[in-house]
């Protein structure tokens, strides 16, 4: 099966639950930039519950450009912001030290394009979670794709309808579970600093739903 989808920012549990099913994955890179989507934004629990880390690109929302050259708008401390962020939430997981030092590498850096950095990210997460899926990139843009070999799932996992797909998430051991509750489909990097080494096997834990099989047709 191939998987045809958009590049997402530390992607949510639901994405890479999906992925994973892949022989391999073709990105999306010239659809035209989508506001209010997870390209730019994930997910990640704290003390006070959801967080959302938005990356910021220039332009803001004026911008009208394929999603390959939407640039991140660097003048702003955002990659900072978001370590911090992460190191809260997370320090105290399990797992945190043993992925902490490379995955801060990448907020001590300056990418250009909001792509490069979404792309780097999930190269480094399927590195980690040993997910030997190849990747590969979308010549130009089709609004329609058919054949029974691959599976459009450009624009179905956006923040309005994940919670539509918690069910594919099975509980596991989050940091702050006893404050909030277990909280389904947040970034991956939520799964691999609490689960570590079983962090794939979680992810082929429950066969997905009718919600999530069905999104390919809408």
């Amino acid at each position: 099966m191939i998987l045809l989808t958009d590049n997402q920012y530390l992607a949510s549990f639901i994405y890479y639950k999906i992925l994973i099913n892949a022989s391999y994955i073709e990105l999306e890179q010239y659809e035209n930039w989508q506001k209010m989507s997870f390209r730019n934004r994930c997910l990640i629990a704290g003390a006070n519950g959801v967080l959302s880390l938005s990356v910021p690109v220039a332009g803001g929302r004026n911008v009208n450009l394929v999603v390959k050259e939407v640039k991140i708008d660097n003048m702003q401390n955002w990659q900072a912001i978001h370590w911090r962020s992460i190191f809260s939430a997370y320090n105290r997981s399990p797992w945190f030290e043993f992925y902490r030092d490379e995955l801060e590498l990448f907020y001590t850096r300056k990418f250009t394009f909001l792509w490069d950095w979404n792309l780097e990210l999930m190269n480094w997460v399927l590195q980690k979670m040993k997910m030997d899926i190849p990747v590969h990139f979308s010549g130009h843009y089709r609004k329609q794709v058919t054949g029974d070999d691959i599976i459009d799932m450009r624009n179905k996992i956006v923040p309005r309808d994940l919670p539509h797909f918690n069910t594919d998430c099975p509980p596991y051991n989050q940091v702050f579970v006893s404050r909030h509750g277990f909280i389904p489909n947040l970034s991956i990097i939520d799964l691999l600093f609490c689960e570590g080494k079983n962090a794939l096997n979680i992810l082929k834990a429950t066969p997905l739903s009718d919600a999530v099989t069905g999104m390919e047709k809408r």
